[in-house]
C-alpha cells in the first residue's frame, strides 16, 4: 500500500513537536501573558510552545514533499535507561548533591549507547560534574548543593 507521507520521520517528530508544543501553549492559556516588556508567566512557555508547534507543522508539510527513511526500530532499553537516568538525578539532586546526581545522570545516560567504554565515560563524566559544579554553582549562584545531606552527615 502507497502512502502519501513520503518522510516518516519527519511526520512523526512534526507531530510531536505539535503536540507538546499545543500542550505548552494550553497549559499556559489561563496564567497571565503580559507584554513583551513586562512579560507574565504565562509569555515565555506559550511563545516557546507557539514555536515549538509551528517547526512541527513545518516537520508535517516537508514529510509529504521530500523522500526519506523510513522509521527504524523502537530501541525501549536504550529509552528506559536514560529516562531512568534522568529521573534518578532528580532524586539524588536534593540528597546527594550535584556531584553525585550530575556524575550518575552521565554515566547512566552514557550505557545507553553501543559505543559505551568505561574509561572514556569516567573522563567525560568527571570533567562534566566539575564543569557542571563550577558553572551552576560557583559562576552563576544556583541555590544546589554540591554535597547533600546524605553524605555530608547534616
Amino acid at each position: 500500500m502507497t502512502s502519501i507521507v513520503r518522510h516518516p520521520k519527519n511526520f512523526w517528530i512534526g507531530i510531536i513537536f505539535m503536540f507538546f508544543g499545543l500542550a505548552a501553549v494550553y497549559l499556559g492559556w489561563e496564567l497571565e501573558m503580559g507584554t513583551a516588556g513586562r512579560m507574565g508567566p504565562a509569555y515565555f512557555p506559550v511563545a516557546l510552545g507557539w514555536m515549538l508547534a509551528l517547526v512541527g507543522l513545518i516537520g508535517v508539510v516537508r514529510s509529504f514533499i521530500g523522500h526519506g527513511d523510513s522509521v527504524g526500530t523502537f530501541h525501549i532499553k536504550d529509552i528506559v535507561i536514560i529516562l531512568s537516568a534522568v529521573l534518578l538525578f532528580g532524586f539524588l539532586m536534593r540528597g546527594a548533591g550535584l556531584i553525585v546526581a550530575a556524575f550518575v545522570l552521565i554515566m547512566l545516560s552514557s550505557w545507553a549507547s553501543k559505543k559505551f567504554q568505561l574509561l572514556p565515560t569516567l573522563l567525560i563524566a568527571i570533567g562534566l560534574t566539575a564543569f557542571a559544579a563550577i558553572l551552576f554553582v560557583k559562576v552563576l549562584g544556583l541555590p544546589m548543593p554540591l554535597v547533600g545531606p546524605w553524605l555530608s552527615g547534616s
